[in-house]
């Protein structure tokens, strides 16, 4: 045996040895980072706003960092330039997404637009979602839509003036949102009483939240199983209401079939599951019910939480207020609305738009990216199965490319040539390259359309007799990141209409 047993180490020896020469072993360099603990990594590094806590620790191991979140490794990229290269140099490398738990619980197991996988039906859900909702042309056509609710809005909010009563803006405006996108998507309007007792909107803000929560299935998959914070438990209760009220809408639009003079992106997507062979990917009643599920969270999110962000740099800065409701009075006057058409001259306002984004972005870290291959970036080692998270708040924040960076100045932008629409790396609230945001134009509109309205229509000021200096300007962490409180405000109308 010890004969044996000898020879066998020899041999091995000699094969590890052979091994090493031929196929040398090169240790990779990867991103400096926290060391974290065993395990758990550094997760406890993170707390309730992890935007900012990522930030912090940029600015210590560099734009580039390696961070172990549980079992999971991380690359937080932080500026301009180290995005640029993971969106556009490498930007097919780290094209897809990983598979989350919230994914898999609400969004029919990836079948939505956002976390699909990069492939065949992610490219062909996208253009069919771009050309049958987001394009310029659809944009465009519903524009008559959009003025008749916003319509409805202002004349709310007169009525509030009128009685010098307050209103929750942020309230407001998100039923705005939502409103409009179950029109342009869905055909018609839905209100909270048509869901469940606790409210349409509610409902799916409520998914939204859960979605949001940290989630340790995503960071130690093998305890995935087990919902040890019942959050899976919780979304399936949440799926299951939203999945009735889908399904509902699918149903009219079954029976309406033929009856219809216009088709909406519901009739897209069922004219594509009868024609399957036409098609080479699939989309089944499960994929139209996960991209329908897509617009209402984002209508609801995000354009309603960059006016409510808006709103408020406005109210707790009068001086910056004024000047943009000079240049409204100037280019439209008090004695008329503000049509969409008027928007492409009003500069002032696309500039206060930037500076929001900038400070504001809607999602604060990037919907995360996942690495399809091993790939060298900047000289470091980015393994496959890598999460890719792209931090905008602070890359908004970086010194290198904004002067004073945490004050709110629209007027930085004047002669500035950057823009929003993933060109500059320094401005990316939309993301950039493959998995940039295909609403960006419907987002950028709505925006520029309603914050218009509502500086041009009405003064603002905070209840209570609150000084604008003390608005509280707390964020809460999610998918968007919106105020913690809502705005609640009193307007006064100051019109001659």
């Amino acid at each position: 045996m010890a004969l044996i047993f000898a020879i066998i180490s020899t041999l091995a020896l000699l094969a590890l040895t052979l091994l090493f020469k031929f196929y040398p072993f090169k240790a990779q360099k990867l991103p400096p980072g926290p060391i974290g603990f065993p395990f758990v990594g550094s997760l406890h590094l993170l707390g309730k706003l992890p935007h900012r806590d990522f930030h912090i620790l940029s600015q210590k191991y560099g734009p580039i960092m390696h961070i172990k979140l549980g079992l999971v490794p991380t690359i937080i990229v932080s500026s301009p330039k180290a995005a640029e290269l993971f969106l556009k140099t490498h930007d097919l490398v780290f094209a897809s997404r990983p598979l989350l738990e919230a994914s898999k619980q609400m969004n029919y197991g990836q079948k939505n637009l956002v976390f699909a996988p990069y492939g065949p039906y992610w490219r062909n859900m996208r253009k069919m979602c771009t050309l049958e909702l987001l394009s310029n042309l659809k944009i465009n056509s519903f524009m008559p839509m959009r003025k008749h609710e916003l319509g409805l809005l202002i004349e709310y909010l007169k009525e509030v003036a009128h009685n010098k009563a307050v209103v929750n803006l942020s309230a407001k405006v998100t039923s705005l949102t939502t409103d409009l996108i179950c029109l342009m998507a869905f055909g018609k309007k839905y209100g909270d009483e048509e869901i469940d007792e606790r409210g349409f909107k509610a409902t799916i803000q409520e998914g939204s939240q859960l979605a949001a929560t940290p989630n340790l299935g995503d960071f130690f998959p093998f305890i995935a199983r087990f919902d040890v914070q019942r959050l899976n438990n919780r979304m399936q209760c949440v799926h299951k209401v939203l999945d009735g009220f889908l399904e509902r809408i699918v149903n009219e639009h079954l029976e309406a079939k033929g009856d219809k003079k216009t088709k909406d992106l519901v009739d897209v997507m069922l004219e594509l599951m009868n024609f399957q062979e036409e098609t080479d990917y699939q989309i089944d009643r499960s994929a139209i019910k996960a991209i329908m599920l897509d617009m209402l969270s984002a209508g609801m999110d995000t354009s309603a939480t960059v006016i409510g962000w808006a709103m408020s740099e406005l109210i707790k800065h009068p001086h910056i207020m004024k000047k943009l409701q000079e240049e409204l009075e100037n280019e439209i006057g008090l004695d008329k609305i503000v049509e969409e058409s008027d928007l492409e001259r009003l500069e002032y306002l696309k500039m206060v738009v930037k500076e929001i984004f900038r400070l504001y972005p809607p999602a604060p870290l990037l919907l995360p990216h996942e690495s399809l291959q091993d790939c060298i970036v900047d000289g470091f080692h980015i393994p496959k199965k890598s999460r890719i998270i792209i931090n905008v708040w602070a890359i908004g924040r970086d010194r290198n490319s904004w002067i004073d960076p945490h004050k709110f100045d629209p007027e930085r932008f004047i002669d500035s040539q950057v823009d929003v629409k993933g060109r500059d790396f320094q401005l990316i609230p939309f993301g950039s390259g493959r998995r940039g945001c295909p609403g960006m134009q419907l987002g950028l509109t709505l925006v520029q359309f309603v914050l218009a309205q509502l500086v041009h229509c009405f003064d603002w000021m905070l209840s209570n007799g609150m000084p604008a200096s003390q608005l509280d300007m707390t964020e809460e962490f999610g998918l968007t990141c919106p105020r913690l409180h809502d705005l609640i405000v009193i307007p006064r109308y100051r019109l001659r209409i």
